[in-house]
């Protein structure tokens, strides 16, 4: 089968270097964000953990929102939350959605600034109650696409974005780094204007001890977590000529934000020669929006996902994909549907030629979009934008106070992040 060399959303470019010595990190700088800056003294935070009902497990990358306005965040892999809401803002209801469970509301008077503990419904879909419009899969999918114009922003936006990403070799986190991005998002419709992201606040933690053979590094980051909206930049997933490489299966109905959606089952076909992707397809049964997309490197063509994702390696030096999985969803907001949370992790195995022991590298990062303003949009110089070609770590600081974040929403750390972060900050006192 003939290969088809097309932008990827997925691509993300490693880079594996033998290190004789560092460079100094330089700060990258702080360009001036459209959004309002409210004073930090002008917000109240709310915290807590969202639960399954019936198992009492933590829902895991949950949306969590002011309800009827653009405010949000999502849990992170411990179902935690935290939330700033500027106490200007009249509205005083908190939503939790997440697919397969009911939305719930909750009047802000009734919870407390920390240790709130929500529980979710699940909310399992007979599918005789379900009218199915066809059965064929590819038919609901070339129709979802066609109805982009109609589901998604026609007109650019101005939005403000939580990014994180880190770096484990084997079991120890070996980078922390994460920022406040100031987004240009392009509109759906127009195919030749494209999202631009520039960092306007951001910081970093490094063990470079553990990293005095190899200098692991991806590139891409804030850009890549934007090429991953793939209703904008449909890559090797939902690009129409690509379709015809991959088994599409309607196995079944969830719930998505209080509204049934189709579950489209996918993989790459036995015959393709390159790596694609398996994984699910949800979409809005009423208006065929693409509400989330939950996907992997395709077990079929995984063996070869190393090509796409290697930049620069030792020669001496064998590097293997073990996995990739991503998560894209969206979030509804009177009648459109926009871009919410993406997140990437890859996974790496590493050995030296002539050596017994190999490491293994963890690569994530994920970024969250905690507000946005159809109206201020500044589309910032494109030589300001994030590039494929740049490191993130490189262009933020090492941490430093415990409220470096303000009055911007983020994702709550992982307890293991946080302990990281805690070791990595006693090592620089250390050293310094």
């Amino acid at each position: 089968m003939k290969t088809r060399v097309i932008k990827t959303w997925t691509k993300m470019m490693i880079t594996a270097v033998f290190v004789m010595g560092l460079q100094q990190i330089v700060f990258a700088g702080t360009p001036e964000s459209v959004l309002n800056k409210q004073d930090t003294l002008m917000y109240k935070a709310y915290q807590g953990r969202v639960m399954d009902a019936d198992n009492k497990k933590p829902v895991v990358f949950a949306n969590v929102y002011l309800d009827g306005t653009s405010i949000g965040t999502v849990t992170n892999s411990e179902g935690e939350f935290i939330l700033k809401i500027p106490k200007n803002i009249k509205n005083n209801v908190l939503g939790i959605a997440y697919l397969g469970y009911k939305n719930e509301l909750i009047p802000l008077k009734n919870l407390e600034s920390a240790d709130n503990v929500i529980y979710l419904e699940p909310s399992p879909i007979p599918i005789e109650e379900i009218i199915i419009r066809t059965s064929d899969p590819v038919q609901l999918l070339m129709a979802a696409i066609g109805n982009i114009k109609n589901n998604y922003p026609n007109s650019p936006e101005q939005q403000v974005g939580f990014y994180r990403e880190t770096i484990k070799q084997n079991r120890n986190y070996i980078e922390v780094a994460e920022a406040v991005l100031d987004v240009y998002k392009a509109s759906y419709i127009n195919d030749f204007d494209f999202d631009r992201v520039k960092i306007y606040k951001g910081r970093k933690n490094q063990d470079v001890k553990k990293m005095d053979t190899i200098l692991f590094k991806f590139q891409g980051g804030p850009k890549t977590a934007f090429l991953l909206d793939m209703v904008k930049t449909p890559g090797n997933l939902l690009y129409e000529d690509l379709l015809e490489y991959y088994n599409f299966k309607l196995t079944g109905i969830t719930k998505i934000n209080n509204k049934e959606s189709y579950i489209i089952e996918f993989d790459q076909k036995d015959n393709v020669d390159f790596p694609l992707y398996q994984g699910r397809i949800y979409l809005d049964i009423k208006s065929l929006a693409i509400a989330g997309v939950d996907f992997r490197f395709s077990d079929k063509g995984i063996d070869l996902a190393s090509s796409e994702l290697v930049r620069r390696k030792p020669v001496s030096m064998k590097l293997d994909v073990e996995s990739g999985n991503y998560l894209v969803n969206y979030r509804e907001i009177n009648g459109k549907w926009y871009l919410n949370h993406v997140r990437s992790e890859l996974v790496f195995k590493c050995k030296w030629d002539k050596k017994l022991f190999s490491s293994k590298y963890t690569t994530m990062f994920e970024m969250a979009v905690t507000d946005r303003d159809s109206e201020n949009v500044n589309k910032f110089k494109f030589r300001e934008s994030a590039k494929m070609s740049d490191v993130f770590a490189d262009q933020v600081n090492y941490f430093a106070d415990e409220d470096f974040w303000g009055e911007y929403n983020y994702i709550k750390p992982d307890e293991s992040i946080e302990n990281a972060i805690s070791r990595l900050n006693r090592k620089l006192k250390i050293r310094d």
